[in-house]
């Protein structure tokens, strides 16, 4: 219990003088993750509409790919990613393992099954109500599929924080593929692993007490922005 509270102590400090690594660890996880959701979001959530406005042979089977590949292993898309960028794959020549743009494309893969499944959720639940109208309209796919997601901002910012609360707690994959590269590829949750190896308690709790907070910021923004959307109109 000493050891634990002098860490903490060690920790609390850091953060409050902004402590160079920890401020360049918390800085580049930033970077990494709200880009990949970013990315995620970008594919996902027209995917999640585009579903939800069209009917086709196998569609089906493909909603129940992307509800499945919610629970898809971290490690199962490093490995992935790793054989297509490492130097005998088939991206080799790009030059991506062991930098911030293999991370990137790791959590970006994790994050887009979320976003397309809350997308086309929220979207069906339009469809069903508005899909009529639309298509007496003469609204094609794509057109309907926009239109359907300008109808739910305040669902999309909360696919779009669930997208990046999935990549700033990722490890696994971006371990595999990132490495652990101080001032290039570190990031909090792999500086966490490292250091508590390490010994180094003090800014493996004061980067957890960081995350820590970031999640907790995005779950309520998220519970704020549902409260707001689900409040009566006018």
């Amino acid at each position: 219990m000493d050891e634990f509270g002098r860490a903490l102590g060690l920790a609390v400090a850091m953060i409050l003088r902004a402590d160079a690594d920890l401020v360049a660890i918390v800085g580049l996880s930033l970077r990494v993750s709200l880009t990949a959701a970013a990315l995620g979001f970008g594919f996902g959530a027209p995917l999640g509409a585009l579903l939800a406005a069209t009917r086709f042979p196998g569609r089906g089977a493909l909603l129940v790919v992307v509800n499945a590949l919610l629970g898809l292993p971290p490690v199962v898309v490093g490995l992935v990613l790793y054989l297509l960028v490492s130097r005998s794959g088939p991206l080799g020549s790009l030059g991506l393992l062991f930098t911030p743009g293999a991370m990137v494309i790791a959590q970006g893969a994790l994050a887009l099954p979320i976003v397309a499944a809350l997308s086309h959720r929220t979207c069906e639940a339009l469809w069903a109500e508005y899909g009529d109208a639309l298509r007496v309209d003469g609204v094609g796919a794509g057109h309907a599929a926009l239109i359907l997601l300008a109808m739910a901002p305040a669902p999309l910012v909360t696919a779009f924080l669930a997208a990046f609360g999935r990549a700033i707690a990722e490890v696994g994959a971006i371990l595999m593929v990132g490495g652990n590269i101080r001032g290039y590829t570190r990031t909090m949750t792999t500086s966490i692993a490292l250091e508590t190896s390490r010994g180094d308690l003090a800014l493996a709790l004061g980067l957890g007490l960081v995350l820590v907070s970031l999640t907790l910021v995005v779950s309520a923004a998220a519970f704020g922005i549902n409260r707001v959307a689900a409040l009566p109109k006018g």
